[in-house]
C-alpha cells in the first residue's frame, strides 16, 4: 500500500470508531514496506485505560506481531498529531517515520487538549501543577547500577 492508501485506512478506521460508540477519533497503524504490522484506534473509554491511545494499541500489536520491542524499519500512520505519551511511544519503539493527519490545533478545537502537558514537560519538576516528590533516590540508583553492570541484559 501506498503511504496514501496507509492513510486513508487509518482515517477511515478512526470514522468507524467513532460511529461505533468505540471511542475516540483517533487511529493509527504501523507498516513496514506497505504491509501493515499492526494497527488500532483509540480505545479509552471502552477500555477505562487511559493509555490506550490508537498509536499505544498500534504499536503494541506491530510489535506483537514481530515478536520485538523494536520497530526499526517501520513507519507509523496515525490521524492526528501525537500526544506527548504517544509521540515518546514511537521513539521508544525506534520507527523510522510518522506521517500524521489533522495537527494538535485541530484536536484542541475539537475538544482534546494536549498543550497544556506539553507545557507542563517543559517546566522543571517542582514547579508543574502535578505535585512531583523525590523519595528514596540512593536505592533506585543502586538497581540503576545492577541494570548497568549486568551482561546478559538486553538493552532497549
Amino acid at each position: 500500500m501506498t503511504s496514501e492508501e496507509l492513510m486513508r485506512r487509518a482515517v477511515a478506521r478512526a470514522e468507524e470508531n467513532v460511529r461505533s460508540g468505540s471511542g475516540g477519533p483517533f487511529a493509527a497503524l504501523v507498516a513496514r514496506n506497505g504491509v501493515i504490522l499492526g494497527e488500532g484506534a483509540n480505545e479509552v473509554t471502552a477500555t477505562n485505560d487511559p493509555t490506550a491511545h490508537a498509536e499505544i494499541v498500534a504499536i503494541r500489536a506491530a510489535c506483537r506481531t514481530l515478536g520485538s520491542f523494536r520497530l526499526a524499519g517501520c513507519e507509523i500512520y496515525t490521524t492526528c498529531e501525537p500526544c506527548p505519551m504517544c509521540l515518546g511511544a514511537v521513539y521508544w519503539a525506534r520507527l523510522d517515520r510518522l506521517y500524521f493527519a489533522a495537527d494538535r490545533a485541530d484536536a484542541e478545537h475539537a475538544g482534546f487538549d494536549d498543550g497544556f502537558i506539553y507545557r507542563e514537560l517543559a517546566a522543571p519538576p517542582n514547579a508543574r501543577s502535578l505535585p512531583m516528590l523525590r523519595l528514596l533516590p540512593e536505592p533506585a540508583r543502586a538497581v540503576l547500577e545492577l541494570w548497568r553492570l549486568t551482561p546478559e541484559k538486553v538493552p532497549y
